[in-house]
């Protein structure tokens, strides 16, 4: 790992990163479940309002998730000594581009 990064704090941010994605994902189950479809209970507008929350919600969860497997590949490069390095072409990843997104695996260049 590159000198300049202090693993144990990237860790932790990481891991609350994790645990805040988690926690959004249990508050946003209602959100993605099945909506009612009942004419009698609710109108046409309110249907039509109802599945585009959900479709919202699914976007949402699906992007969580992706974060949620960067956060984990982060997590087992550092356990790998390899946390800070570009996966394609093995520099360093600075530092200020890690404290933007800690789960980064690529340098300014390769993410062109």
């Amino acid at each position: 790992m590159p000198d300049h990064i202090d693993t144990v704090e990237f860790r932790a941010l990481l891991l609350d990163r994790q645990t805040e994605l988690h926690e959004l994902s249990d508050i946003s189950a209602q959100s993605r479940g099945a909506v009612e479809l009942d004419q009698a209970s609710v109108g046409r507008v309110s249907r039509i309002d109802a599945i585009q929350q959900q479709s919202m919600a699914l976007a949402s969860e699906r992007r969580r998730e992706q974060e949620q497997q960067r956060i984990k590949s982060a997590l087992a490069r550092m356990d790998d000594e390899e946390y800070g390095y570009c996966i394609a072409c093995g520099e360093a990843i600075p530092e200020a581009r890690l404290r933007f997104d800690p789960s980064i695996a690529t340098c300014v260049s390769c993410a062109k």
